[in-house]
């Protein structure tokens, strides 16, 4: 009886362990949902505004060919230095969050 005792007095240590492994998955969930947010996307710069550091990108529909895209440019906030070497109708990839309601350009690239 004594060391069916012994087997329940222990609990703790098990449940802890659980715990932190149930911990550990949550956040990899979260972090993996945050590089899915982050994927590239590729589309052709409407307008530029240097001032106020933003941009408007038209994204490049992917899909059917010939099906009309009827979307309109996005603006987004960008960070002055990734405006230098860019002008209207270049075709960019990119990779946006949003925050608050303000969709930023974390990564700019020129195609």
């Amino acid at each position: 009886m004594a060391a069916y005792r012994r087997r329940f007095e222990f609990r703790e240590t098990p449940m802890n362990m659980a715990k932190i492994a149930l911990a550990g998955f949550a956040a990899l969930i979260v972090v993996s949902s945050a590089a899915l947010a982050q994927q590239a996307s590729t589309g052709t710069v409407t307008k530029i505004d240097r001032i106020s550091g933003t941009i408007a990108i038209r994204e490049t529909q992917s899909g059917t060919v010939g099906a009309s895209s009827g979307s309109s440019a996005e603006e987004f906030k960008v960070q002055e230095s990734m405006l230098n070497n860019l002008h209207a109708g270049d075709r960019v990839t990119f990779s946006a969050t949003e925050a608050g309601g303000t969709k930023t350009i974390t990564k700019l690239e020129r195609q």
